[in-house]
């Protein structure tokens, strides 16, 4: 078998070598890596499949890291990892000491920066690219952001201003859904593609070259094509929103047709200001699964490469959730939810199936500080809103959480998905701060459960029996056991006694991690209770006149100890008197890496091994 086209690339100028039938194979290679990987370490496979082109054609024209990238969310960015020196390590992919699926700086010189939300790449760009004009650096910038990106006011805030800044900085929209424009009819569509190759360029540059060194009558025939060719785009095209805010817009172009991207790319990095480069692309492109479910292929934990078919991930707190909140909408037509792009992940497609005919169900794009000041104005006027979103998603929504719901007390549902350690996708969505960020929230209401049973009962506390802000948060995957003599599903907190001097208090997910320590614990004769806290905050004053009967008291939490629910309870004890030992065992100042929910949690000191190992001298033999 003769050498591959990837195996002669190890930096991107080793792309500007190939001969340009090369690129075809290029990408070709490209893809069969990317099936073959994530098929074994799961990632974003669909949105990858459909950037290959695109990727190469970057870097046969720019010269990473002096151009520098900015990929949006950076679920696009794994071929251009696998062209700038990383491709010997793409089988670690999203795996613990292995590379991120994220754009990383520490990781490489060739990312320009991290992301793991959305719709940041056009503001981050624009500071690169000022950053770069204010040092003299003519260098370019490029922000890659998907449609759906799109729906998101901070693209928005910054197109507003990147388009004013003269920086050089281009914009390409990563087009593989929506159209941006409604006048796409062949005319339209034929000019658009002439617009985008050198030979129009070049026309339009000795146009205006010509004209403008004509004495006297130059500068008025130049203004007076100007305007003409404004007008013949405005009754073709209709208005160019970008053009109107001041870029230089190219396109649409074929974004899995090499030559033409490459052609549309110089020409925008040669022009010197801030251009639009609107690129259609097919979600999924090369691997027909993908193609035919872009969606289903957006995320993955792993699939047989053969079939497609994705290994079965069994029921999760998102099904049940989105299942429970269906039949409870069944009962109550006030109940409406609402999503921020996230159907799927959240569960909520059970809801939009048995509702699609009813407006009740809301996907308001990327866009969660609209979806929770749109729940209040639902609540404000007679509904019952749940929004149902990750808890890293959350954290965009602070503002509006402590302004447009809870000063008013709107009674609004949040619904937190993917809450604690989420595994392989990293630092940038593990939900470890959603408690610390809504504890100082003033007449905020949190739950917490571990179990299906405990999800269905604190669904049913947060829409009828509380008003103001409600939160049901939940980790990703499945439940765990719990005896339910021990821990009754139904009731705000369990208090499991064993002994009279040592008790460990903790919630959700992580009991099961608390329960394994304390067999660790018993082997070495030392008894210890469990407070099992199902409705997290506000506490009430039982839970403190438990723990003030014992002697040392340890709080577990799979969330941040700054600010969270552990150090708030030892700051409750204090006040009311208590002498004995208090400890908060969370994760400490840190941001977890990418890992394997196991992996991580032991990394973090929460597992059960690592629990009863630190912490046995902690409590005392009876």
């Amino acid at each position: 078998m003769g050498e591959k086209v990837i195996d002669r690339i190890n930096a991107p100028q080793d792309v500007k070598k190939l001969a340009p039938q090369e690129l075809e194979q290029l990408c070709k290679e490209v893809r069969e890596i990317l099936i073959q990987t994530t098929a074994k370490t799961g990632g974003h496979l669909a949105s990858n499949l459909g950037t290959v082109e695109l990727t190469v054609a970057l870097h046969r024209i720019f010269e990473s890291p002096k151009d520098q990238i900015v990929w949006d969310v950076g679920h696009q960015c794994y071929t251009h990892k696998l062209l700038t020196g990383r491709k010997g390590q793409f089988s670690t992919l999203r795996q613990q000491n292995g590379l991120s699926g994220f754009p990383k700086r520490n990781e490489s010189t060739h990312d320009a920066f991290l992301a793991g939300h959305s719709s940041t790449s056009v503001s981050v760009a624009s500071g690169l690219a000022r950053a770069k004009t204010l040092l003299g650096d003519s260098h370019s910038v490029i922000a890659v952001i998907g449609d759906g990106a799109f729906t998101s006011g901070l693209a928005y805030e910054a197109i507003s201003n990147a388009a004013r800044s003269g920086d050089h900085i281009i914009v390409i929209l990563n087009d593989n859904k929506m159209s941006i424009s409604k006048n796409a009819g062949s005319l339209a569509k034929y000019l658009a593609k002439i617009r985008s190759t050198p030979r129009y360029f070049r026309m339009k540059d000795r146009v205006h070259s010509t004209f403008g060194k004509v004495p006297v009558v130059g500068r008025p025939i130049n203004r007076f094509l100007l305007k003409s060719k404004t007008m013949a785009k405005t009754v073709l095209y209709g208005s160019n929103f970008f053009e109107d805010l001041g870029f230089c817009y190219l396109g649409p172009v074929d974004g899995h047709n090499l030559h033409q991207l490459c052609d549309v790319l110089q020409r925008a990095k040669d022009m010197g200001r801030p251009v639009f480069l609107h690129v259609e692309t097919q979600k999924g492109k090369g691997y027909a699964f993908a193609e035919a479910n872009p969606g289903e292929f957006h995320g993955t934990s792993g699939f047989d490469v053969a079939t497609g078919k994705q290994k079965p991930s069994g029921s999760s707190f998102s099904s049940e959730f989105g299942k429970y909140l269906t039949e409870c909408a069944q009962k109550d037509s006030k109940i409406c939810a609402i999503t921020a792009a996230m159907k799927y992940g959240t569960g909520l497609n059970y809801f939009s199936h048995q509702f699609r005919g009813e407006n009740r169900f809301f996907d308001v794009g990327i866009a969660e500080p609209h979806a929770v000041t749109f729940a209040g104005g639902l609540a404000a006027n007679g509904m019952l809103p749940v929004f149902a979103v990750y808890s890293t998603f959350l954290q965009r929504s602070y503002d509006q959480i402590l302004h447009d719901l809870s000063i008013e007390k709107q009674h609004v549902v949040l619904a937190i998905d993917r809450a604690g350690i989420v595994g392989n996708d990293g630092e940038t969505h593990n939900g470890l701060f959603d408690v610390a960020m809504l504890m100082n929230i003033p007449g905020i209401v949190m739950y917490s459960p571990a179990t299906y049973g405990e999800l269905r009962w604190a669904l049913d506390q947060a829409l009828y029996q509380w008003d103001g802000v409600c939160t049901v948060r939940y980790p990703r995957g499945g439940e765990i056991t719990l005896e339910e003599k021990q821990f009754p599903p139904q009731q705000n907190f369990a208090h499991c006694k064993a002994s009279n001097q040592n008790i460990v208090v903790t919630y959700g997910r992580i009991t099961a991690q608390v329960l394994h320590a304390k067999e660790i614990w018993q082997q070495q004769g030392k008894k210890v209770s469990v407070l099992k806290l199902n409705r997290i905050f506000p506490l009430e004053e039982e839970v403190f006149h438990i723990l003030g009967q014992y002697r040392q008291v340890l709080f577990v939490e799979e969330g941040m100890k700054t600010g969270g629910l552990g150090q708030f309870v030892g700051a409750a004890l204090l006040e009311r008197g208590f002498g004995g030992k208090y400890r908060v065992c969370a994760v400490d100042n840190r941001f977890v890496p990418h890992a394997t929910v196991a992996q991580a949690t032991a990394l973090c000191g929460l597992d059960g091994e690592t629990l009863g190992r630190s912490h046995a001298a902690f409590f005392e033999k009876e």
